[in-house]
């Protein structure tokens, strides 16, 4: 794999890590380099390197993606930025929607970079801050650093950095996975950052990867049934929340959505069971 170069103070990342900061496949930064949405160096073997500015180009490509904005106009809409800005930083733009308009603000003046119906709010000093942290976090070089930094450590530092800096905590939890991939506490983090960010199929895979790891995690059968709900399912969610309480008696949130769907389902017997379960472990933890 190719690893993060520092050359200076200008910290410059591969095209897998620029693709883990930013929340997208390789393949979808290849195709934004290929657009022209960004323009990233290469080094002397021909490998692409992203800089700062250029993990903000991504980060707003992909908010705009989102959206269903076709690649094509957000490469137009990222050049036309470009043109009006000069040599202004590009990271000091916030980028907004204002009703039907997307509007750049610099922190004085606001315009609109293009027309058209973008619903979109992004920051991208948030994301330079998050690369900034992520440049510190060194993977192991090489076979005489292989234990250096543990699988169960990258995911440690991955909790503590989870409310200040999303973007560097799942990073940490990445490493981890490169370090063991069948760290399933590590899959479930991922997998619900993912989720809160409303990508549903990236964190199914990881829900179902640290099931694959660990059949018994009450915790990766909770958060995959929620997901799966969340996808207006009914009997995939049942499955799911019913492994959970088969690998944790007492999970409580788990009997709670198993009352509500079987409720739903028309089957009042099952939720009044799960119903009374929730209510008797609640009063437990008063």
């Amino acid at each position: 794999m190719e690893t993060q170069r520092s050359t200076g103070s200008a910290v410059h990342f591969d095209t897998s890590q620029a693709a883990r900061i930013v929340g997208v496949s390789p393949q979808r930064v290849r195709q934004c380099v290929g657009a022209g949405v960004v323009r990233p160096a290469r080094d002397r073997r021909g490998h692409l390197r992203f800089g700062f500015v250029d993990l903000v180009l991504l980060r707003t490509m992909r908010g705009l993606l989102d959206k269903s904005v076709p690649l094509r106009r957000v490469g137009r809409v990222l050049q036309s930025l470009r043109r009006q800005i000069g040599e202004r930083p590009l990271t000091r733009l916030t980028v907004y929607a204002d009703g039907e308009r997307v509007v750049a603000w610099d922190g004085a003046t606001r315009w609109q970079p293009d027309s058209g119906q973008f619903l979109f709010n992004f920051e991208a000093a948030q994301v330079v801050r998050g690369a900034r942290k992520v440049a510190r976090l060194r993977p192991p070089a090489g076979p005489q650093r292989a234990h250096d930094v543990s699988a169960d450590e990258w995911y440690d530092l991955g909790i503590e950095l989870e409310d200040s800096s999303p973007l560097e905590a799942r990073e940490a939890y990445h490493h981890a996975l490169d370090l063991d991939p069948a760290h399933a506490k590590s899959h479930i983090n991922l997998g619900r950052l993912l989720h809160h960010e409303e990508n549903l199929v990236g964190a199914e895979h990881h829900y179902r990867q640290a099931i694959g790891a660990d059949p018994n995690s009450a915790l990766a059968w909770y958060n995959l049934g929620v997901l799966l709900e969340d996808q207006k399912l009914v009997n995939e969610p049942l499955y799911c929340y019913e492994r959970a309480v088969q690998a944790e008696r007492e999970f409580a949130d788990a009997h709670y959505n198993l009352a509500l769907l079987y409720e739903r389902t028309g089957r009042r017997r099952e939720a009044v069971r799960h119903l009374a379960i929730y209510r008797r472990l609640t009063r437990r933890r008063r």
